[in-house]
């Protein structure tokens, strides 16, 4: 800040004022800061004390109080005065906690490095960080995205067009951005790729025409749409590690191996365990690619489709063990008087043995739990309620049903009560798929190669919950459907960006200790936003909570002043980009 002053014919005008640079014009230009009065009026007030003196004392002491951040500002507004036309006032700043993440994962020395390999003039580190930003703080359209960008505190330098032609390059450039992500993460902190969980889930399309990447297939939610299927690998700390797409009509089976094959190539991984859920990822031809001396398998395994003999073995109720004991329980009595069921009810137990099938030698592992079983029972009592409503109500609603759905304890009939033939179709509750399905409350199993412990797979296996969240993340928090893109290129980056916003945010939550949930996050750094105030800073908006304290307290910078200078926030950036 410095003394300004201006004179006219009768009077000379002393003012404060400071050069602040504008981001979009990319020049400076002074603004006033104060206005001190003029030299008649600082004359009477200081009884004859220089004026101009004494000026350039005030000034002095608001820049040495302005380096310590203790200068208080005034702001003055005009009820009478309207607002600038077109001006942004409001701005973003929770994406900086992100920025800092995506800097210290060297996201921006991978783009240097691809932008060397092209030639284009646009900035693809610039327009990347602001896709993955956006995808977590305003999902939307790549249009919608450009248009968000300017609503953070740095201000894009690109337009939407740049936006398109940067997907292809990120398109091509797909493998090798996971290949180097996964290599600089190593800096960041030791990845636990001891384990690797992987699954696969569909995203669907709104269009109607299959093309390319787009394809009719069997999604989970029976959406009459073309769908596109993704592959992920995460770490045994739920970090995203690779993934891959492939057309709608892929069989799931066929997508892990090409996936693994890269990971032992370009991540140069050769001793993991991979976990895999219990549908067509479990095949054999699956089991038998990591049945290596350097690898191993992990599977969940239906009870139900097991071989009559195994499944005999899994569900009799005698010969079950506790981790850490020789002790044998029969299951049965668990369930005979309160206090037995209470002693147990938070406990796990299993049985294993040895089998081989299709030349595959493994290890059958079957648990029981007293809490499963009643949660189990506890959606069945609601989906049987489900049923009993609509074979009272809406009979006609009754039609195909699969697995989970609360029909298929609905069965039909032409026979009364009494015996005879009826007139018309009578549905019933199916007493008997109901006792059947109820056999296997509370037993879960798994298959593997590994001859550890069997507490220990299981408890390895569990974590299999933390993939099907990404997986929810991606399509609720991250917006990832449905998916609006023709080009197969810009589909591919598309997903690029969402598993880069996905690492992003995994890093951020374990950065946070996972005390706060995803929602939490994500809706407390899309709120935090910021009122500018030209020439002196921005002030919070936000409401300070657990979780900003949380930020700030984790990543080393405050942005949670009364208001929050411009040398400050200067310096916030450039702490976020080292």
């Amino acid at each position: 800040m410095r003394l300004k002053v201006t004179k006219s014919k009768n009077a000379a005008s002393l003012y404060v004022i400071k050069s602040v640079y504008n981001s979009k014009t990319q020049s400076n230009s002074s603004v006033i800061v104060e206005k001190l009065g003029t030299e008649a009026e600082l004359r009477e007030k200081l009884n004859g004390q220089d004026p101009y003196e004494w000026a350039k004392k005030y000034i002095d002491e608001l820049n040495q109080k302005e380096k310590e951040l203790k200068r208080e500002v005034i702001v003055k507004y005009n009820q009478s005065k309207l607002i600038e036309k077109d001006k942004q006032r409001s701005f973003n700043g929770g994406y900086l906690f992100l920025q800092k993440i995506y800097h210290q994962l060297g996201l921006h020395r991978i783009c240097q490095e691809i932008s060397s390999k092209y030639k284009f003039a646009f900035n693809l580190d610039s327009i990347l960080s602001r896709l993955i930003y956006g995808r977590i703080l305003y999902p939307s359209s790549k249009l919608n995205t450009c248009q968000q960008s300017k609503r953070l505190l740095e201000q894009p330098d690109f337009e939407l067009q740049h936006i398109y032609r940067a997907l292809e390059v990120i398109a091509k450039e797909t493998d090798f951005i996971q290949s180097e992500l996964y290599k600089n993460s190593l800096a960041l902190s030791k990845r636990n790729d001891r384990i690797l969980y992987y699954d696969c889930t569909n995203y669907f399309f709104e269009i109607e025409q299959d093309d390319g990447l787009k394809q009719y297939g069997f999604g989970k939610d029976h959406k009459p749409n073309p769908i596109i299927e993704m592959g992920l690998f995460m770490d045994g700390d739920g970090i995203p590690l690779a993934f891959s797409i492939h057309s709608g009509n892929t069989n799931e089976q066929t997508t892990l191996r090409p996936l693994e094959e890269k990971i032992l190539k370009d991540f140069e991984l050769s001793k993991f365990i991979v976990c895999t859920d219990a549908a067509g990822l479990s095949s054999t031809e699956n089991r038998k690619f990591n049945n290596k001396k350097s690898r191993a398998f992990i599977t969940t395994q239906s009870v139900k489709k097991l071989k009559k003999h195994l499944k005999e073995w899994a569900l009799d109720t005698s010969g079950w063990h506790l981790a850490g004991t020789d002790k044998t329980y029969d299951i049965e009595i668990l369930v005979q008087d309160e206090m037995t069921y209470e002693k147990y009810k938070g406990e796990t137990f299993f049985k294993e043995r040895w089998i081989k099938e299709d030349g595959l030698e493994q290890k059958l592992i079957v648990t029981y739990s007293l809490k499963y079983r009643d949660y189990q029972r506890q959606i069945r009592k609601r989906q049987l309620e489900r049923a009993i409503k609509l074979i009272q109500s809406r009979p006609s609603d009754i039609m195909k049903k699969n697995q989970n759905d609360f029909k298929r304890f609905i069965s039909p009939t032409n026979i009364t009560d009494d015996g005879e033939i009826a007139d018309k179709v009578i549905y019933r509750l199916d007493e008997q798929a109901i006792a059947t399905e109820e056999l296997y409350d509370g037993f879960y199993a798994i298959c593997t190669n590994l001859d550890d412990d069997a507490s220990a797979i299981t408890k390895i296996n569990h974590r299999r919950w933390e993939i099907e969240e990404s997986f929810r993340m991606m399509k609720s928090e991250f917006k990832a459907r449905p998916v609006y893109l023709s080009r197969d290129d810009r589909i591919q980056a598309h997903f690029t960006t969402c598993f880069l916003a996905l690492t992003l945010f995994r890093y951020l939550e374990k950065r946070l200790g996972e005390k706060f949930t995803s929602h939490d996050i994500v809706t407390g750094l899309r709120e935090m936003n910021f009122y500018s105030i030209p020439a002196e800073g921005y002030i919070p908006t936000y409401t300070r909570t657990d979780l900003s304290d949380a930020l700030h307290e984790a990543f080393g910078f405050r942005t949670d002043y009364q208001i929050v200078s411009t040398k400050l926030l200067k310096k916030i950036f450039k702490d976020t980009k080292k």
